[in-house]
């Protein structure tokens, strides 16, 4: 459904696929791309999308607290307990991977929920989200396998 609706669905679903919906930008970018859409405005609006969904992911951890954390995405202390020390380790830069799958999320929620500057998440956040859809657009572009 959300491939009919061109690039706002490309930015839509780029948006929920980063939030704590289960869904694939990268799939939703191939899609866009099959059905002819353009490659620099796919770029921008998965990127951007996933990236504000990203963001959003970052600000319920920042708002959440504990007890919210816990209930709404069944993360127990001993994972939060142990997200704080690799949160601590890498600070910012981990949000460079908070694109990937299944972590990412909780990755997200973290620096967030730990108070990591806003400005470098947001950065590096944006930066790991661009590079990973250039690489499928050029694998995309570069292969019949796609």
């Amino acid at each position: 459904m959300l491939e009919q609706l061109g690039y706002f669905g490309l930015f839509i679903g780029s948006f929920l696929a980063s939030t704590i919906v289960p869904f694939s930008a990268d799939a939703l970018l191939i899609g866009s791309l099959v059905a002819g859409l353009d490659m620099f405005l796919c770029l921008v609006l998965a990127t951007v999308g996933n990236w504000l969904g990203g963001l959003t992911s970052y600000a319920i951890g920042w708002l959440g607290n504990m007890e919210r954390i816990e209930k709404w995405f069944k993360i127990s202390p001993e994972k939060l307990e142990k997200q704080r020390e690799v949160v601590s380790r890498w600070g910012s830069l981990l949000a460079f991977v908070t694109w990937l799958p299944f972590v990412g999320d909780v990755f997200s929620i973290a620096l967030g929920f730990y108070k990591i500057n806003w400005w470098r998440c947001a950065l590096w956040m944006f930066v790991g989200r661009a590079l990973r859809f250039v690489v499928w657009i050029i694998l995309f572009e570069n292969t019949n396998l796609l």
